[in-house]
């Protein structure tokens, strides 16, 4: 995996294999592989302590590399109990802050789904939807509202089309979707910041980021929503709204689907708008949902 912010954190050249444990952003909260490597023990001959956040590995079998082993994002607190045996090979300790390691941690996860390290195959062939006319549109719209020098988090973002539109406008949003292919897709047509996007059910957000962490979340096109499919997308958008401070913005395909957000996060303490954005095609974030956090 050729990310860089991974070598620089643990102060490695860039000649330096870093790997990490786990495969994803829910499996860091699940520790699926981490749990194994400390039950049945690893043969490691060094080790680079990253202060209250993990602890590198480094094991000269079968090839020369580091493996990074971090609890931080989980409930199990599993790193602590197994410190002592590796108190004697640590040859150096290193500091980040938490939003360094995020990006760190991010980058990894994004480089190795564009260079395919955890998929057998790609059925994804060719470049990803990209419609100017809708990215034009969403710039009109958000333009008068737009926040300015504020956090964004973007929530459904797919392959990065409609985060176009916040690029234009000088944004530089954190972008995420549960479809690990969509992601890819932005990320090898070059939509997509691999540092700044990242594959998680949007459920599982804030086992993440402590709430209200962020200035605005925003989704583009959530949905399609129906009444069968409600009580999922309602989970969905309360959840990642709970990560916002100050604003939320939702666009999606119908009224009845911007009158149910409405309802939902007005009952929830937002005090927002509906705004009618229709256009003759009729297709793409016909109608927004705009609220700010009712204090």
């Amino acid at each position: 995996v050729h990310g860089v912010l991974l070598n620089r954190l643990l102060d490695l050249g860039e000649g330096e294999s870093v790997f990490l444990a786990e495969e994803s952003w829910q499996d860091l909260l699940e520790l699926p592989v981490t749990t194994q490597i400390l039950q049945e023990g690893l043969d490691t001959d060094a080790c680079i302590k990253v202060k209250d956040l993990g602890i590198a590995l480094h094991l000269s079998e079968p090839e020369p590399l580091w493996l990074l082993l971090t609890d931080r994002y989980s409930s199990q607190k599993i790193l602590p109990e197994h410190a002592e045996k590796w108190l004697s090979k640590i040859i150096k300790s290193v500091h980040a802050n938490e939003a360094d390691f995020f990006s760190a941690l991010t980058e990894y996860f994004s480089r190795s789904l564009a260079e395919e390290l955890f998929c057998d195959s790609c059925s994804q062939n060719g470049a990803p939807l990209y419609v100017e006319e809708r990215i034009g549109r969403l710039v009109q719209l958000l333009q008068p509202i737009r926040p300015k020098d504020e956090s964004i988090l973007e929530v459904c973002c797919g392959s990065g089309m409609a985060t176009q539109a916040l690029v234009r406008l000088g944004q530089h949003p954190l972008s995420m979707d549960s479809d690990r292919c969509d992601l890819c897709q932005g990320l090898k047509s070059e939509l997509l910041d691999p540092e700044r996007c990242f594959v998680l059910d949007a459920r599982l957000l804030p086992s993440i980021f402590p709430a209200r962490s962020v200035h605005t979340v925003l989704g583009f096109m959530v949905g399609l929503i129906d009444d069968f499919n409600w009580p999922l997308w309602r989970d969905i958008l309360l959840k990642a709204s709970s990560l916002a401070k100050n604003r939320v913005l939702f666009t999606v395909y119908t009224q009845k689907e911007a009158e149910l957000i409405a309802k939902a996060l007005g009952e929830a303490g937002w005090k927002g708008r509906l705004i009618d954005n229709r256009d003759s095609k009729g297709i793409y974030d016909q109608w927004a949902y705009l609220a700010v956090m009712d204090e």
